[in-house]
């Protein structure tokens, strides 16, 4: 693994860095396929968003594409991981406004699920961790992944490969590590994100293409019940792309959605941005 801070080849961060004392940050997991950042643009303006709503201050763009690129360049197929931090800052919560912000650069080989074509479906598990509400984080990829932590360690082994989350209202949200989409003939369903959850890069990018493929796009809360009645159901982050669902295991519930042409399309489009 290569890893740069703040342009410098290290691999140690200041005791100090908010992003360590209190998860005062943001970061953004990208894909790299043929030696470039698929969605990098994506990628840039939610990093964007996120510092906006912090109060947190945005490194240079045009730095940041460069040592991302510079990352990207390293290998073929990979993972280009970009964590941006308020900087290293005095004991106490309430930023003094002279932080300095420290960003990481790294870059990991790709693992072989990610890297499966076509991919195999999935199989989901409904967690006992809830997201809780809070509007002023809803949406956002911040440094404090604790609920999605305690989820994913609900389960062991390879059977299962992603866990499915709820809020307190009994909605479903997300999974541990990506978002949600179901469809009921041309309607395409994901969770609103209002309240939690993150709005993943590839989420945006199914919104944005939905139509291209012949869906109409959806923002709405969902529950149980909707995963029953849906004729197909896929998750969604960036580095696996587009990926389809077997089964979902709810308690003594068995959903299996029966199809996966939407999914298909959508992968088919992927492969061209």
């Amino acid at each position: 693994m290569n890893v740069w801070i703040n342009g410098k080849v290290r691999s140690r961060v200041d005791w100090r860095d908010r992003g360590l004392q209190y998860g005062d940050g943001l970061f953004e997991t990208m894909r790299v396929r043929r030696g470039a950042v698929r969605l990098l643009d994506y990628h840039l303006e939610r990093l964007a968003a996120g510092c906006a709503r912090l109060g947190l201050p945005l490194p240079d763009a045009a730095l940041l594409r460069r040592e991302i690129r510079r990352a990207a360049a390293l290998a073929d197929e990979a993972v280009v991981k970009l964590i941006v931090t308020r900087g290293i800052g005095v004991r106490g919560y309430r930023p003094t406004g002279r932080e300095r912000p420290t960003r990481i650069v790294s870059v990991q080989p790709l693992g072989s699920r990610a890297a499966a074509a076509p991919p195999p479906a999935w199989t989901l598990r409904l967690c006992r961790t809830r997201l809780g509400w809070n509007e002023a984080l809803a949406g956002l990829k911040t440094l404090n992944r604790l609920e999605s932590v305690l989820a994913r360690a609900e389960w062991r082994g390879s059977a299962v490969a992603e866990g499915l989350m709820l809020d307190a209202d009994e909605h479903v949200v997300c999974g541990t590590m990506s978002n949600l989409f179901i469809r009921r003939g041309r309607i395409l369903a994901t969770p609103s994100l209002d309240r939690c959850g993150v709005a993943g890069v590839m989420r945006r990018f199914v919104l944005a293409s939905a139509r291209s493929a012949g869906l109409r796009p959806q923002e709405r809360h969902l529950r149980i019940a909707d995963l029953n009645a849906a004729e197909e159901v896929f998750m969604t982050n960036a580095v696996v792309g587009v990926m389809p669902v077997a089964e979902i295991r709810a308690g003594s519930l068995r959903i299996r959605p029966p199809e996966r042409a939407a999914a298909g399309r959508l992968r088919a489009l992927l492969e061209d941005a």
